[in-house]
């Protein structure tokens, strides 16, 4: 992924991506070529883990090249927010964003043990903070014995880390303010940005 040193971010934002409940993206290069699938994941020390469909084939690349891709929030950046925009126009649309890809291999286990504790795992950690909340064990176990059964789980052991925050760092303090004023007033998705820009404060440079 092209990172900028002013929009390198830490590993440790991959985490709080998962955290906040992030959908990442699979893709894996095996035989049959790419293939990709949207789904959670939990971090396992330096390992991914989900599951995916026993029909989804994409399980079948086990230890083929895999890229998790985990998006957090995103937002539409208009040069009308610039300051700079009044002061000499030289400005374009732009994007911002925070992303984390994730470089590896894939490991898939056929096992309803395995996926059993999975799927608790997946459920404790989206569950939590409902109220009330949902356990597996509120339904018929033999249900869930044959959804078990319809799963296959995946594992991606973490070689490579990349993270990236483009939130205007390589804009005039400014320019910022400006943009981070704007996305405060607009969708929730917009203002999750705005938060994340208020804990990366900008920092002047060269566009």
């Amino acid at each position: 992924m092209y990172t900028p040193s002013h929009f390198a971010a830490e590993s440790s934002l991959l985490d709080s991506l998962l955290d906040a409940g992030a959908l990442a993206d699979l893709i894996t290069a095996g035989a049959a070529g790419l293939q990709a699938t949207p789904l959670p994941l939990l971090r396992v020390g330096e390992r991914l883990q989900g599951h995916v469909a026993r029909n989804n084939p994409q399980w079948r690349d086990d230890g083929a090249p895999a890229l998790v891709i985990v998006r957090g929030p995103d937002a539409y950046v208009s040069p009308n927010w610039y300051a700079s925009t009044r002061e000499h126009g030289r400005v374009v649309p732009t994007w911002n964003y925070q992303t984390v890809h994730v470089y590896g291999r894939l490991v898939a286990h056929d096992s309803t043990s395995w996926t059993g504790d999975l799927v608790r795992r997946l459920t404790e950690r989206h569950e939590r903070g409902l109220d009330p909340s949902w356990s597996v064990d509120d339904a018929p176990a033999q249900f869930i014995a044959g959804q078990l059964r319809a799963i296959v789980g995946v594992e991606v052991s973490i070689e490579r880390i990349e993270a990236k925050s483009k939130l205007s760092q390589n804009r005039s303090p400014a320019d910022a303010a400006g943009v981070q004023a704007a996305l405060s007033s607009g969708t929730a998705r917009d203002r999750e940005v705005g938060e994340a820009m208020r804990d990366l404060p900008p920092q002047p440079s060269a566009d």
